[in-house]
């Protein structure tokens, strides 16, 4: 597996956050770095993105030697170097790839800029299979407040016809439930979802993506991974782990506990 990010030195979240999610499900992880942040449950001070020449030499190092059966994007945070992995992924044929569009952190800062969306749906989204956006994320993609299923099943089509992707739809700021939108070769289907009470969330995006890759490397259906990430990911909820002041990481390893 292969994770496509922006680092946390906190652990909570980005590159460290996806790791751990790989280890979890008992899989060899791999990574290339985009950015590193300083950043902590309270938000991020600090972001320096790495060169786009050296986002593109890690790239090749790992497909020239081991190659991954799936690749997890995550921060992705200027168009040059989003114009670099869409690139080399494509000059690879990489598959199973899933797209989460970091676009702002469980704390509330910004994560990418202006710019880079308009290269983020047109250079990465037509290679990725699935795209997972919360609803703000998917807010900002579609230009629509999302308040009901009913909304969501409206931005869900929308981002599948005008980009063609698979698009999952996390519903976890809904205030009634947790279900989330699956809309997959023009069709939805819901996964329902508990609501978990635990205010600590940080990286539940990047996990959740993570998870729904290592599904698809093991040869499961989008469906099933999906399904399969989101048990993963309220079993780490649920767990309880209470780290930080402000909105802490999840306990990635709660799985291996036994």
């Amino acid at each position: 597996m292969l994770t496509i990010a922006g680092s946390d030195c906190s652990g909570g979240a980005g590159i460290q956050a996806d790791i751990k999610t790989i280890t979890a499900h008992k899989m060899y992880a791999m990574s290339v770095i985009t950015a590193l942040t300083a950043q902590n449950t309270k938000g991020v001070s600090g972001v320096a993105d790495t060169a786009p020449e050296f986002v593109a030499e890690q790239l090749d190092a790992v497909f020239t030697d081991i190659f991954p059966d799936a690749v997890k994007i995550g921060m992705v945070s200027n168009p040059d170097i989003i114009e670099v992995i869409a690139e080399r992924l494509q000059h690879y044929k990489a598959r199973n790839i899933v797209l989460d569009p970091v676009m702002v952190s469980t704390s509330g800062s910004r994560l990418l800029s202006e710019n880079a969306i308009d290269a983020l749906v047109k250079k990465l989204f037509p290679v990725a299979d699935l795209v997972t956006p919360n609803i703000p994320e998917a807010e900002g993609l579609c230009g629509f407040s999302i308040r009901s299923h009913r909304d969501m099943l409206l931005a869900a089509e929308t981002l599948y016809n005008r980009f063609y992707s698979n698009v999952l739809i996390k519903g976890g700021h809904l205030l009634f439930d947790a279900a989330d939108l699956l809309y997959e070769n023009g069709k939805g289907a819901w996964i329902p979802g508990e609501r978990i009470n635990n205010p600590n969330t940080h990286g539940t995006g990047c996990t959740l993506s993570s998870a729904i890759a290592c599904g698809l490397a093991r040869g499961k259906t989008l469906h099933e991974s999906v399904c399969r990430g989101k048990e993963y990911i309220s079993g780490a909820l649920k767990a309880q782990l209470d780290l930080g002041s402000g909105s802490g990481p999840l306990n990635h390893m709660w799985n291996l506990y036994s």
